[in-house]
């Protein structure tokens, strides 16, 4: 069933909701967008259909999504999800931790790792011996302590070699060290399964962080978020070590332990066992549970603290320039304050837990030693059963403190993995549809053909903007700040998709094409060029990996700052610093450039590339793009005017729209907003000059201000 349409919009994320909505894309074929906030024109109108495929009707895309029915646009759901109304893939509560573990197992076992999966099934197997020689060691003591006393008699049980009190002694040690080396050998065999399951999730959540869209990366706390990804591949390690190699294989003591006092000593032996491990765990599951809500809360103020703590650091200079150290060291204290206060709780509420462990097995094992006691002064058991059965319940001990410790660290396991398992849920706004293709280059013309687009329904950006750049021309867009030049940009990367209309690339809507592709083609020079943490030659050498230093070098040249490069000690192995900060405006602007023509790409854009800069060092930065835009298709972001005079067409944007198109000198005849704008700017440009030559002719440097005439 196909919709009535009003747009080709086209974005192909999918996102869970009761029914699902379908249309044609640019992607030529008909995909299902599910959810309520599908990036698409209001008004549109669209078929509902349910999970089962069953048809719901028709509704407009206003009434769905609640959206107004003329004149606006749907803002994405974005990164979004309404965790509320859906069941976590992972979760630290209590309600299915079956279906918490079924979600994690592909870490626990790899199914791409034939020898990860024989090292697991060792490991088990290993453990499963040690768990048979640990019965062993109280029927040794056992057997000791009767011959020690005179009454052993194990005819049939041992070799005759071995009742002697001497070898059953050394037969118990050999035996404890034989479960000691063995618990050691298992821990080996898995401590590459563990380590492997950190490496898997933690690159799985890298790559996931990258295909975000630029809306979540706006709106995210990198330092919060930098410790949630630290605490979750932890998490991850303590889930899995302790989920395969000790929950089954200490339930399975608990069953021979059992079967054991059951044998030898009567049901009410069992039963008292029962009771003490029933209860046990019980009280271990409740009070485990109720220090979660704590645990998060510690959580929540590490990250908190942390978050602060980068922010601030991020910010050294601007933290300087007002003086603010006090203020961002009581900030981070407050947060600090709160942690400590949350981890002391932890801290205490773990003393109280394990208080309460202590006092129920305490009591089990008082009862039985009673019982086991009186039997001895009856005369139905001997000193090595009393010694025994302390021996076996001071070996259950183990396994339940550990069953308890299990339970609280996969618990509080899940509590710092649950925020990274929710940061894996957050779906892409921006994805490649099923068989995209990739981006054929011919020319390079770039058609924007009525284009809307909002990041807020509530306050249109774009409403219906129209223009082309022809192949190896150059356009640029001015206009008034928040008129959505920069946002054009955005739309032609991808970084967000049109709400309506279409951005097409020699007649390829961009949106059916592979992200990748369509990246791979475009060169970006941004007004805030932020460098990485290493060498202006890897730097450079971004643009694309495989240059040789020759290449490097040349792209340096063509951006006019090899000269200066050679100049430094280190030359290109010089560190730029965190951010680039090292260097100053117009030389992280220069490296960007030289990145891009190292690129080499067919179409660029240049996104207010030189705004922050003095008007020499723009002057310079000009002569070098002039240089890497010839014969490119070039868009071009601009404020200064200055730097547009020789585009082959201006556009001109205001609240949305276009104002006026055409020449530099078709714009200023026509006497309108643009002339207008070139008026201003080249007020406030004398004045500047102005102003300078008399700081310059001044010896001192200094402008006296008299003070106006009365």
């Amino acid at each position: 069933m196909r919709s009535r349409r009003k747009s080709t919009a086209g974005i192909c994320s999918t996102r869970p909701d009761d029914f699902a909505l379908r249309r044609e894309t640019p992607c030529g074929s008909k995909q299902s967008h599910v959810g309520k906030a599908i990036a698409a024109a209001a008004g549109e109108a669209y078929v509902m259909i349910d999970a089962n495929g069953a048809f719901r009707g028709r509704a407009p895309f206003a009434r769905l999504t609640g959206a107004p029915a003329v004149g606006r646009t749907a803002l994405p759901a974005g990164n979004r999800r309404d965790m509320t109304d859906q069941k976590k893939t992972v979760s630290a509560d209590a309600g299915n931790p079956l279906q918490t573990i079924l979600n994690l197992w592909p870490y626990m076992w790899p199914s791409d790792r034939a020898d990860l999966k024989m090292r697991v099934v060792w490991a088990t197997v290993i453990l499963l011996i040690a768990k048979v020689v640990l019965l062993l060691v109280p029927y040794f003591f056992k057997w000791a302590t009767d011959a020690l006393n005179g009454r052993a008699d194990m005819t049939g049980v041992l070799p005759a070699v071995m009742t002697g009190a001497l070898m059953l002694v050394v037969a118990y040690n050999l035996a404890r060290l034989l479960q000691a080396g063995l618990n050691q050998l298992r821990d080996a065999l898995f401590a590459s399964v563990g380590q492997h399951a950190v490496r898997q999730l933690a690159y799985r959540t890298f790559v996931h962080m990258h295909q975000l869209s630029l809306r979540f990366h706006l709106e995210r706390r990198t330092g919060g978020l930098s410790r949630i990804i630290e605490r979750g591949t932890k998490g991850i390690e303590t889930i899995v070590r302790f989920t395969i190699l000790n929950t089954v294989p200490t339930l399975i003591e608990f069953l021979l332990t059992a079967a054991i006092f059951w044998w030898g000593y009567g049901f009410s032996y069992l039963l008292v066992t029962a009771i003490t491990v029933a209860v046990y765990i019980w009280f271990t599951i409740k009070a485990s549970d109720w220090r979660i809500s704590i645990r998060r809360s510690m959580n929540d103020s590490d990250t908190d603290a942390n978050t602060k703590a980068i922010d601030s650091l991020l910010n050294f200079e601007t933290v300087k320039y007002f003086g603010n150290e006090q203020m961002e060291a009581t900030r981070f204290d407050q947060s600090m304050a709160r942690y400590e206060k949350a981890a002391t709780q932890v801290w205490t509420s773990l003393g109280w837990l394990n208080f309460g462990q202590a006092l129920i097995f305490g009591l089990g094992t008082a009862v039985m030693m009673i019982m086991s006691a009186l039997a001895v002064q009856r005369g139905e058991q001997t000193i090595g059963d009393f010694v025994f059965i302390n021996a076996m319940l001071m070996q259950l001990s183990i396994p339940l403190n550990f069953i308890g410790f299990v339970y609280r660290e996969i618990r509080q396991g899940l509590t710092d993995i649950e925020q990274m398992f929710d940061l894996l849920e957050v779906q892409a706004e921006v994805v490649d549809c099923p068989g995209a293709r990739e981006l054929a280059i011919d020319k390079g013309a770039i058609v924007f053909k009525d284009v809307h687009f909002a990041y807020d329904p509530a306050r249109p950006i774009l409403k219906g903007i129209s223009f082309e750049v022809p192949a190896g021309k150059t356009v640029a867009v001015v206009g008034p700040s928040g008129a959505g030049k920069s946002t054009l940009s955005r739309l032609l990367y991808r970084f967000y998709d049109v709400q309506q209309g279409s951005i097409t690339i020699d007649g390829q809507d961009v949106r059916s094409l592979t992200q990748k592709s369509l990246r791979a083609a475009i060169g970006m020079v941004p007004q805030d060029t932020v460098l990485f943490n290493d060498t202006i030659a890897y730097n450079i050498r971004y643009g694309r990996i495989s240059a040789s230093q020759a290449e490097v070098e040349a792209a340096a040249e063509i951006a006019q700052i090899g000269t200066f490069i050679e100049t430094l000690p280190e030359g290109y192995d010089a560190m730029v610093g965190e951010r680039g900060l090292k260097l100053s405006g117009g030389e992280k602007q220069r490296v960007a450039i030289a990145r891009t023509v190292l690129k080499s790409p067919p179409i660029l854009i240049l996104d207010e590339a030189t705004s922050a800069l003095d008007t020499r060092t723009e002057q310079e930065i000009q002569a070098a793009l002039d240089i890497v835009s010839r014969n490119r298709t070039t868009l071009v972001i601009a404020h200064r005017l200055s730097t547009v005079i020789q585009a082959d067409e201006i556009i001109v944007l205001k609240d949305g729209v276009i104002a006026e198109r055409g020449t530099h000198g078709e714009l200023i005849d026509r006497d309108g907003l643009y002339a207008s704008m070139w008026s201003r700017q080249r007020e406030a440009t004398q004045a500047a000059e102005q102003l300078k030559k008399v700081q310059d002719e001044d010896d001192l440097g200094i402008v006296t201000r008299r003070p106006p005439a009365v």
